[in-house]
This record gives C-alpha cells, structure tokens and sequence, in this order.
C-alpha cells in the first residue's frame, strides 16, 4: 500500500536492515495522522475556547488555530495543487501562522521542511533540491531570500502577514478532512546543520511525533493543560519544534511564541504572563541568572536546557539565585528530541541525567564493544526513535551501528548510571544551541576572493560554548590587518546565515597538514 501520491520520501528511507532496533512506542497502529490528536480531538473534546497561543500582540484559542490551520490546508490542496507527499517548505520566525502552516501540511498530506528563518538563498536553494520541494509558505517578512532561489523544483510560494495567502484563506471552509496517512508515513524532514554540498535530510514518521510527546514531557516535565510554555529555540529546530508546539499541544497547554527572543524579552513575558515551562539553551540561561532580580519569575517551575552541554556553574548559579533545577539534555536531529535527560527526583548536577523513558543508552569503543563506567567513549542510543536518513546509505551505516544510533558524542556513564558529556566526536561546532558544521564555514569562506585557504575550529567561550574560529591563509598575506577582518565577517553574515560567522579570525603564513594534504584541525584547536 502506497503512503502518497509522491513517494519520493519513503522510497528514499533506508532500508529496514540500515536502521537501528526501535522499541514499541504507544502509536503503533497503522493509520494515524498526528494532528488529530494534537489539534482536532481538542476541538471534538469541546476543549476549543481554551487558549493555544500567545504572543505579545495577539491570543489564539485552539478554535482559532484549527479553523485557520483547516483554511490553509484548503489553500495548499485547491490553489497550491499540493498533492499527497510533496513536501513544504515553512520559512518564518516563532508566530501563529507558522504553527497553523505547520498543522495545515500536515492535514493536506504533505511533508514538512521547517526552516530557521535566518538560513540564506543559497541555502534555502540547497535544501529544496534536495528534497525537491515543491511549496513554500513564508512569511512576507522573509520574502526576500526565498525570492532570489533559482531552483527549478519550486513550483508554488505563498506569503503570508498581510499578503495572498491570507487572502486565499478568506473565502475557503473552516473545516477540513485531514489526510489519511499511515502511522509510519513521513510527517516531516528535518535536515542537519550541513547545509553546503550535500545535506543530510533526517525523516521522522508520524507516530514518532506522538511518540516522543509520551516520552522527554512526561519523564521530565509532568505537564498539565494549566501549564504555558515559552522557549527561544526556533521551530525550525525539532528542539524548539517539540517545547513549543508538541509538548503543550499534546496536553491542551498553551504556548507563547517570541519572534526574537532576548532573555530580556523571555524574562518580560515569564513576569506578565505568568509562563511555568521554559526551554532555551546554556548560554540563555547564564544572562538570565544575571538579570532575574529585575524581574518576578515566580510562575516558573520548569527549566530545560538543551543544544548544548550544560555548564555545572550555570546549572548552580540559577539554582543559588531562584532554587529552581535546570533540567538538561541531549537529544538529534535524527532522533527527533530529547533522549537523555533527568526530573527533579533524578538529577546530578554536572551531568546530563539518564536515558529517559523509551530509550536505553550505553557507551561503546570504536569497536563497537560496551566500556566500563566512567570510561569516556562514543554513545550509542537506542529507542522509540531513530536516525533515518533519506538517500544517504553510506551515512546510515555509519550512525547506525548493530542496531545503535551513534551520535557522535563523547560521553562517559558514572557508577550511578548518569551520563556525563566529555565532547563531540567530530568537527560540528555548538555555539549558543547552534550546530555549525566546521566544514560548511569553510565552504564558504573558501569563496572569498582574498582567500586561498582556510579551516574552522570551535574555540571554548565561557558565554557561547564555542566560537567559530577561522584560520584563514590570504592569497596576498600583506594585505592581512583587522579592517580586512571585519571586512570577511560583514561579507559572510551577508552571503551564509549570520550565525555561523567566524567570531574569531586568525591570519596564518600556513596550516598544517599531514603528507597526504589533509588539515589537521585538532593541532588548531
């Protein structure tokens, strides 16, 4: 039996012998589209006054997101011509209209392919081919970059904030009969940070967005339909993807939404809007801790920190200063969410906490054979769900081995069973919860044409994280002063999302390279 009408995401799924082991999740059943338990059964349940989302100008009901979410899906089927499988591309910041966008794909039987708002033509051209996206809604706000993509399988764009895709809403029904998918089709693709040469393109089924929802909120967090979730990471990421719109949607809780939020900004609505649950990473909650006193968080009652490894000073500052715990944790792209975490009856400050419910963690050699504790190694995940990466067998195999997902973390597990994070197995750089491929900053820098050579590292920054450091070797070395600097980090924020900008530049005469050519960044580092 066919999923859609454009397979072109299941027939690239690896095969079943490439994936890892899954455990038996609570949505294994066989027709299942997830926004019938997130949003429909709301409003069946008579649940459709309560409130959804929030924003600083604007309160959404569940009622109002389902009618608008039913309106766009008529759009994307009848004026769009999206068929069953064709995948959607969703340019925005955090607002209700992308949560209703998101929703409206869902129901139409389309694909979603989140993006982060600040990602550049070329990227956004990178993506779309190759997973040959069809439709793109954006948001007005954006139109610029997606308007210079130039590829050909883009067939429809549609805009909202005041513009046509409001206007085609206007006259189309409330209501809509959502898609019969499978609980095993793709509901979404999430790509890796690597978005130069070849991505890597993560899918995720639609049992595995209701899975994960039974598993990191109930072990951690306890949510309750009272609860109000805010959270900076952007939807584009699963992280904020999960925290922001499945988590609270899953238990009839409503969530607020920040276009740009500054732990000013974040403080300000936890203080007038009374916000219990928030999620945004380490470096967040380091300037928060140092600006609480200014504010009245007493609403809080859940923090949760991810993207990146969780200090033990910061962990300790904002528990001197508000006596709340930060729960930490890791989680992938090509695992959807969060998989090791801890709740407050199960925490060790400094460490990242334990497998949650769902999943089994274990650190291995490079071997493959299981090491003693407190001896640091690659982490090896298994669970509910796992990596599958579309069209890339010779990437599969290597995050998946003998069933694990490998995630490319160094960890070491402690006599209690608490994971402690050690470092990351490859050159990807965490910088303020981004992932930044090392190689992809190089990339572009290598297109500069001052620039013969080149190669990033992530330098250690008590603020970030890390640093994206380039070492950079000129074609004309006299030219090498801070103006030409400033001048490389101005041309890439303008030619790659600006996040990914070298803060560090060092000019060198060479790099070191073994015999073969080949750059040895761990001697920059």
């Amino acid at each position: 039996m066919k999923h859609y009408k454009d397979n072109f995401a299941h027939n690239l799924l690896p095969s079943i012998d490439l994936q890892p082991n899954y455990f038996k999740g609570l949505y294994e059943i066989d027709m299942l589209n997830c926004v019938d338990k997130l949003l429909d059964n709301h409003i069946q349940e008579d649940r459709g006054n309560t409130i959804c989302i929030r924003t600083f100008e604007e309160t959404w009901t569940y009622q109002d997101l389902y009618e608008k979410a039913n309106q766009i899906a008529h759009v994307l089927v009848e004026d769009l011509g999206l068929q069953s499988g064709n995948r959607v591309l969703l340019r925005s910041a955090n607002n209700p209209m992308m949560v209703a966008c998101w929703f409206a794909v869902l129901k139409a039987g389309g694909i979603v392919v989140a993006t982060m708002p600040l990602l550049r033509s070329k990227e956004l051209n990178t993506i779309i081919d190759c997973a040959e996206i069809s439709h793109a809604l954006c948001d007005s706000d954006l139109a610029e970059e997606i308007n210079l993509v130039t590829s050909d399988f883009l067939k429809k764009v549609s805009f909202y904030r005041n513009s046509d895709l409001e206007n085609l809403m206007e006259s189309k029904p409330k209501t809509f009969e959502n898609y019969h998918s499978k609980a095993d089709s793709v509901a979404l693709i999430g790509f890796t940070s690597g978005t130069t040469g070849l991505p890597k393109m993560t899918a995720h089924f639609h049992k595995d967005i209701l899975n994960i929802c039974e598993s990191f909120p109930k072990y951690s967090l306890q949510p309750t339909s009272t609860d109000i979730f805010i959270g900076s990471p952007p939807l584009g990421f699963t992280f904020g993807l999960g925290g922001l719109v499945l988590f609270p949607m899953y238990v009839g809780a409503s969530t607020f939404l920040i276009e740009k939020p500054s732990p000013d900004v974040l403080l300000q609505a936890i203080q007038d809007y009374k916000i219990t649950i928030c999620f945004t990473a380490p470096t967040a909650w380091r300037v928060i801790t140092t600006k609480i006193q200014e504010y009245d968080i007493s609403s809080l009652r859940k923090c949760v920190s991810a993207g990146e490894t969780l200090p033990l000073k910061v962990w300790q500052d904002w528990y001197d200063a508000t006596g709340l715990k930060i729960i930490d944790g890791i989680g992938a792209t090509e695992m959807l969410h969060i998989f090791i975490s801890s709740n407050e009856e199960n925490m060790k400050p400094g460490a990242t906490g334990k497998a949650i419910t769902g999943y089994e963690a274990k650190i291995i050699d490079k071997e493959g054979n299981d090491l003693p504790r407190n001896e640091a190694g690659r982490l090896a995940v298994r669970g509910i769900t796992g990596c599958k990466y579309l069209n890339r067998e010779e990437k599969q195999k290597e995050y998946v081995e003998n069933g694990w997902n490998i995630t490319g973390d160094i960890f070491r597990q402690d006599e209690e069973g608490y994971f402690h994070f050690v470092a990351r197995g490859d050159d990807m750089i965490i910088s303020s919860g981004y992932n930044i491929a090392a190689i992809e900053v190089e990339s572009v820098l290598l297109t500069h044409e001052a620039i013969l050579e080149c190669a990033v590292v992530g330098l250690p920054d008590e603020e970030r994280g890390m640093l994206v450091c380039a070492h950079i070797v000129l074609k004309e070395q006299e030219i090498a002063d801070e103006s030409l600097k400033i001048q490389i980090q101005n041309w890439f924020k303008n030619t790659a999302a600006p996040y990914k900008y070298p803060r560090v530049i060092n000019f060198v005469t060479s790099l070191p390279k073994t015999e073969t050519g080949k750059i040895q960044r761990f001697k920059l580092k």
